[in-house]
């Protein structure tokens, strides 16, 4: 019976951890102010439209890290603190259209931001320098872990652990 209760029980993240990814989540929303400062400086336009480019990449790879850094259970806990009224990200298997709109959401704004600076070099002018897109890719590329579910965290972690394993279920209808 007590075995049991524990299995309903969601781990906690240890404290460190949420808070360094709490941190890392407010220095990349925070990065995007140095733009407006740096364009009511007088900084050339090549320089903050360079700065744009690094900051945008840079933004997505620290989203990786918080992944890295929160794990399951911190993404559990922030969920619950921040859309605790909503069941945006269930632990539960997900339905096959579902699970592939989520990855679709997940890889566009990772390839487009590694994209980028080869298609500027190429063909510069091409695409629309607007901060409305790129901040419409990183809430694209967050909201992609909710469409995902609980259980991604899980793949997006084992990425970091070096002894993790795949299992493949034996029936694969499961």
């Amino acid at each position: 019976m007590s075995v049991q209760m524990e299995e309903n029980i969601a781990p906690q993240a240890p404290a460190w951890r949420f808070k360094l990814g709490i941190v890392l989540v407010c220095i990349a929303i925070a990065m995007w102010l140095c733009v407006p400062i740096a364009a009511s400086a007088g900084v050339p336009s090549t320089r903050i439209a360079a700065m744009t480019g690094v900051i945008f990449i840079v933004n997505k790879v620290l989203l990786l890290l918080v992944i890295a850094v929160m794990g399951k259970s911190g993404f559990q806990q922030l969920k619950s603190k921040i859309f605790g009224v909503f069941r945006l990200a269930p632990d539960t298997s997900i339905g096959r259209v579902r699970y592939t709109l989520g990855l679709v959401m997940f890889c566009i704004p990772l390839i487009s931001a590694s994209l980028e600076p080869y298609l500027d070099a190429i063909w510069p002018g091409l695409r629309p320098n607007l901060w409305q897109l790129q901040l419409l890719g990183d809430v694209m590329f967050l909201a992609s872990f909710f469409v995902l579910g609980g259980n991604f965290w899980d793949k997006i972690r084992s990425l970091f652990i070096r002894s993790s394993r795949v299992v493949y279920p034996e029936n694969p209808a499961a």
